[in-house]
């Protein structure tokens, strides 16, 4: 199949050659039974290559099995995945009321897709690299080894060779995968095909719903291409389809577009990080800097706001009451110092930084975290998988954060 059919038959739209270069790699291997490891943001499209890669091998036909299995490792609590993945029998656990297959056995003769592979836990990389070199599995509960023939098909977000550097991965594993790799790049490193996508997607909404599709002007596709689409092609599509639904005129100007584009991504916030993250989601230098004058700042300004109220109490009681213990009625308001985290500056003992207001602080970012979370899911119609991408955090995180902030 030439690259043009692939790319009709798929729905993919571009020209820039790193995602021509995908396409023709993914249907050079297609036809092998050799691991694939798929790498790219979170949008970029690696669910698609899995197809491709699965619908133009020898596998596509598989009879027993459901062929292609489609397995997010990010979204499986950690203490239910290895049954799961491999099964169980019955009575090996509570609950365990009768025996059942997991995706590796349903995907017997065909193809299992390993979706955000880095999330998955140290001890169950160990026994799937056993899977991958054996081609057996040992449902939980069960001595017996079962021969199974499936082709790997894996994908991640996170930068997996830092992964392996920092022992968040095995690297025995990375290379059992990692027989074949494609990269699939971020849409605001193919530019001149964001207008495409565009069009594209705008065409789809005017069919579905009747209605003339939307253009832009020109300065609104420079608007476009300029602006960094950390969803990717995901983003894109749901702001057009936004957009075109939304909006009453059909041609969109730049005063339109801003609308949809002001908005700050949720996924760059320090509140949102979380410190058992992968690398991906790591906090930045120029993040950490961000923070740190944040935090200055307000507590800087709760000095200030502190000063004003001792100042109000001390004139409303007199000037007797401004020097109980040799102290003046105001306090030294000092600029706020940006120091690496974890360090503390020496505070003055005329400064009243108490511990209550730090705790005010944090609270404070973790209530900017729980209206960044509701954001994207109101963002994405409660989509759990779509705002957990938004916000660059894995389904698990988001899981854990619902749970604590008691989000429905």
């Amino acid at each position: 199949m030439d690259i043009q059919t692939l790319k009709q038959r798929y729905d993919i739209i571009g020209n820039d050659p790193r995602l021509l270069l995908a396409l023709n790699k993914a249907i050079q291997v297609a036809p092998t039974d050799l691991s694939i490891l798929i790498t790219g943001e979170s949008g970029v499209g690696k669910d698609v290559f899995s197809r491709i890669i699965h619908e133009n091998s020898l596998r596509k036909h598989v009879r027993q099995g459901r062929g292609l299995i489609s397995v997010n490792c990010g979204a499986i609590p950690e203490g239910t995945i290895e049954s799961e993945l491999f099964g169980h029998v019955k009575g090996a656990f509570t609950g365990a009321d009768r025996s059942r297959k997991g995706y590796f056995e349903e995907a017997d003769g065909g193809t299992i897709f390993l979706d955000e592979i880095g999330e998955l836990p140290l001890a169950m990389q160990v026994k799937l690299l056993r899977v991958l070199e054996n081609g057996e599995i040992i449902p939980v509960g069960s001595s017996t080894a079962q021969k199974i023939n499936v082709r790997v098909v894996a994908a991640t977000n996170v930068d997996i060779v830092e992964a392996v550097r920092s022992g968040r991965f095995r690297e025995d594993l990375y290379y059992r995968l990692n027989q074949i790799s494609i990269y699939l790049p971020p849409l605001r490193e193919r530019k001149d095909d964001i207008p495409l996508l565009f069009r594209k997607f705008s065409s789809d909404v005017a069919e579905k719903y009747h209605m003339p599709p939307i253009v832009l002007t020109d300065d609104a596709k420079r608007m476009m291409m300029d602006y960094p689409w950390y969803g990717n092609v995901r983003e894109l599509k749901n702001i057009t389809e936004q957009i075109a639904v939304v909006e009453t005129e059909r041609t969109i100007t730049t005063a339109i577009l801003q609308n949809y584009l002001s908005y700050v991504p949720t996924e760059r916030m320090p509140a949102v990080i979380d410190n058992g993250a992968p690398a991906s989601n790591a906090i930045t230098d120029r993040e950490l800097l961000l923070k740190a004058l944040s935090m200055g700042q307000m507590i800087s300004e709760m000095r200030q706001e502190i000063n004003d109220l001792r100042q109000l109490v001390a004139q409303s009681l007199g000037p007797s009451a401004t020097q109980p213990m040799g102290h003046t009625a105001t306090l030294p308001i000092s600029h706020p110092t940006t120091l690496p985290l974890g360090h503390q500056a020496a505070q003055p003992e005329e400064e009243f930084l108490t511990p209550e207001i730090i705790e005010d602080e944090s609270v404070a970012l973790e209530d900017r975290e729980k209206v960044a979370i509701m954001r994207a899911l109101e963002k994405h119609q409660g989509s759990r998988k779509l705002a957990a991408a938004d916000l660059h955090i894995s389904e698990r995180t988001l899981y854990r954060k619902l749970k604590e902030y008691n989000i429905e």
